[in-house]
């Protein structure tokens, strides 16, 4: 049987996530993922692609207030509030608006990263779609993620890699939402649609990997690994590597560690 073993998501773009033993699954994905996000002088976000220290940044959020903590640092905490100061933002392709967090954060962050940025928080009134061949519906959105409401990673996957390479690596490497046991090795390769806790996800496209997995989320020391294992038999037509799903979800709801996973 397939089953949800682990689930996570990471208020803020790019830094630590957070495991939950329960989910409740809104609009855009897991309620306060990728909330936030820090960018530059300039309103473009920034991801441990040139920020590694960011995977050193622990997010605690309630729905209320967000609370940073990082090594060195003492504890800041944030109440978000919708200040009227949105600002031009960009993720990718995406060009929108995004409420600005204020001078004190702003500082926290520039201080701990080494450079001049800000956080910005996802304005309620903005919608990012996803990209068009993809979607299941007009209506299909996201917050600050790359480019999808959801990744999906299976462990048995994951063990295949790692007897590949000489030093294992945890599944943090590639920031999962959903983790699944039980399903062999790159079985998620021929779905179409799953379900689990009575919501249906469609598995969109097989997720580009970049150097972020080759970053310790620990210590932020970065090598080779996984990419150049992963290249030699995940590489796609288009010269990418494969590893782990993206997905779009139907319905709102809730999905637990536990929920058995049903291939549609």
């Amino acid at each position: 049987m397939i089953t949800i073993s682990d689930l996570y998501y990471y208020p803020v773009k790019s830094c630590k996530g957070i495991r939950l033993e329960r989910a409740r699954i809104g609009k855009r994905g897991i309620d306060g993922d990728r909330e936030f996000m820090v960018v530059d002088g300039t309103g473009r976000c920034l991801t441990q692609r040139d920020q590694a220290r960011l995977a050193l940044i622990q997010p605690e959020w309630n729905g209320h207030e967000l609370t940073l903590s990082a090594p060195g640092t003492e504890k800041i905490v944030l109440t978000p509030e919708a200040s009227g100061k949105l600002i031009r933002v960009e993720v990718w392709e995406s060009i929108l608006k995004a409420d600005d967090q204020g001078n004190t954060i702003a500082a926290w962050l520039s201080d701990f990263l080494g450079t001049t940025c800000r956080l910005v928080h996802f304005a309620p009134d903005q919608v990012r779609g996803i990209d068009p061949e993809y979607r299941i519906s007009e209506t299909d959105q996201i917050s600050f993620a790359d480019a999808y409401p959801f990744l999906l990673l299976s462990e048995s996957s994951l063990s295949d890699l790692n007897r590949r390479l000489d030093f294992p690596i945890p599944s943090d490497r590639f920031r999962p939402n959903i983790v699944i046991r039980g399903s062999e090795a790159y079985a998620e390769d021929s779905w179409d649609r799953i379900r689990a806790g009575g919501i249906v996800f469609k598995l969109a496209k097989p997720c580009a990997r970049c150097v972020v997995t080759t970053i310790d989320q620990k210590t932020t020391e970065a090598g080779k690994e996984p990419l150049r294992t992963l290249a030699l038999y995940r590489r796609s037509s288009e010269g990418e590597v494969m590893f782990g799903w993206n997905m779009i979800h139907e319905i709102t709801g809730y999905v637990s560690i536990g929920d058995k996973v049903e291939l549609l």
